[in-house]
C-alpha cells in the first residue's frame, strides 16, 4: 500500500477509535456503532465493496469537523457529508466518495419522491432535514437524478436510516479494515 493508502487508512481508524464512542444526534447508538451497523447491513445485502465502504465512512464528517458533538438544539447544518468527502478524495474511488457526498441530498430526494418517507425518520433526522434544506424542490429531484452515483447514495442512506439499533450486535473498525485497504489499494494502481 502506497504512504498516502496507509496515512489515510490510520486515520480513520484513528477517528473510530477516538471519536467514534461520541453520542450519535439524539440516537440509541454512538457515531461509530451507527456506521458499522450500516457497513454490516450492507454487506449482508451483498453489496459491492465501494458501497459497503460508503456506507461505513458516510458519517466520517461528523469525526473530523471541530465543532464537536451534534445536539438537537443545533439550529444550523454542519455540513458533515462535504467533511467526509473531502476526507475520502483521493484515496477512495468516485463511487465511494460521492455516495459519501450525497447521502444528505438522498434524505432530502427520497422525502420528495416518497410521501411516507419523511415520517418513517427519527426525531434525530427529521430535526437534521429542516437544517439541511428540507425535502427537495422538483428542480432539485431532477438535479439529483442526474449526478452520477445518486444510486448508491440513495442506497446508503437506506442503511443509514436502519442502522440505529442499539440491540445490534457490535461491530469493529477492524472487521472492515480489509475491505478498506483492497479499494484504496486498487484505487492507487488505477490512478495515473
Amino acid at each position: 500500500m502506497t504512504d498516502r493508502g496507509e496515512i489515510i487508512l490510520a486515520r480513520l481508524e484513528d477517528l473510530f477509535a477516538r471519536r467514534g464512542a461520541e453520542a450519535y444526534l439524539g440516537e440509541p447508538v454512538t457515531v461509530a456503532q451507527h456506521m458499522l451497523q450500516c457497513a454490516d447491513l450492507a454487506r449482508a445485502e451483498g453489496a459491492p465493496d465501494a458501497l459497503v465502504a460508503a456506507a461505513l465512512l458516510h458519517d466520517i464528517g461528523h469525526l473530523t469537523g471541530p465543532l464537536g458533538e451534534y445536539t438537537q438544539a443545533d439550529t444550523f447544518d454542519r455540513r458533515h457529508e462535504q467533511a467526509g468527502a473531502e476526507t475520502l478524495a483521493g484515496a477512495f474511488l468516485p463511487a465511494v466518495v460521492e455516495a459519501v457526498r450525497l447521502h444528505v441530498d438522498a434524505k432530502r430526494y427520497l422525502c420528495a419522491a416518497d410521501a411516507t418517507y419523511r415520517d418513517r425518520l427519527t426525531p434525530a433526522s427529521q430535526h437534521t432535514l429542516s437544517l439541511q434544506g428540507g425535502p427537495m424542490s422538483p428542480a432539485e429531484v431532477a438535479a439529483f437524478e442526474a449526478r452520477p452515483h445518486h444510486e448508491a447514495a440513495v442506497q446508503v442512506r437506506l442503511w443509514d436510516d436502519a442502522g440505529k439499533d442499539a440491540a445490534r450486535a457490535a461491530l469493529a473498525f477492524a472487521d472492515f479494515r480489509p475491505l478498506l485497504q483492497r479499494l484504496i489499494e486498487s484505487h492507487a494502481a488505477a490512478a495515473p
